[in-house]
Formats: structure tokens, C-alpha cells, sequence
């Protein structure tokens, strides 16, 4: 399961920053949201099994409240999965 959280995280990541760094600048500078259409199911639905996850392999993992915590508001930061990736999912 620890895996799979891993994987979900990294690209839950990189969706995100795909859809806030080129496809959310296109739909407003460019006028074509087709890449905000392309990327955002995705993203939602990575999300939520990233929020999903986290609450699943909490216990294995032996995160404390602040740490769960922590895991879930870098959910919502651009870069912020990749930081659990490095600093909680490391060993």
C-alpha cells in the first residue's frame, strides 16, 4: 500500500503542477481551456486517492496527528507531495 501512496503522490504532483503552471495560464492568457478539461478529472480523482491513502497507511507508516497533518495540507501545496515523497515515505 506504502507503494502505491507513493506512486499516487508523484503524480497527483505532477498533475498539479501541470494544471496550475501550463494549463491554468493557457485557459486564462490564451483563451483555451481544453488543457484545464484534459488535466482536471485526473488531478481530482489523484487527489482524492492521495487523501484517501494517506488515511489508510497513517497507522503503518507511525505518523503522529502533526505529521498527518502535515501529509494532508501538502496536498494542497504546489510541490508538497513531492516533499512527503522525500521526507515521510523515504525509508
Amino acid at each position: 500500500m506504502r507503494n502505491v501512496f507513493k506512486l499516487v503522490s508523484l503524480l497527483e504532483g505532477v498533475s498539479y503542477i501541470l494544471l496550475l503552471f501550463i494549463a491554468v495560464p493557457l485557459k486564462y492568457w490564451g483563451g483555451d481551456e481544453q488543457y484545464v478539461k484534459l488535466l482536471g478529472m485526473p488531478h481530482g480523482l489523484l487527489f482524492v486517492g492521495y487523501i484517501i491513502l494517506a488515511f489508510l497507511i497513517k497507522d503503518d507508516e507511525n505518523w503522529t496527528s502533526n505529521d498527518f497533518g502535515i501529509v494532508l495540507i501538502s496536498s494542497v501545496l504546489p510541490f508538497g507531495t513531492f516533499y512527503i515523497n522525500k521526507k515521510y515515505l523515504k525509508k
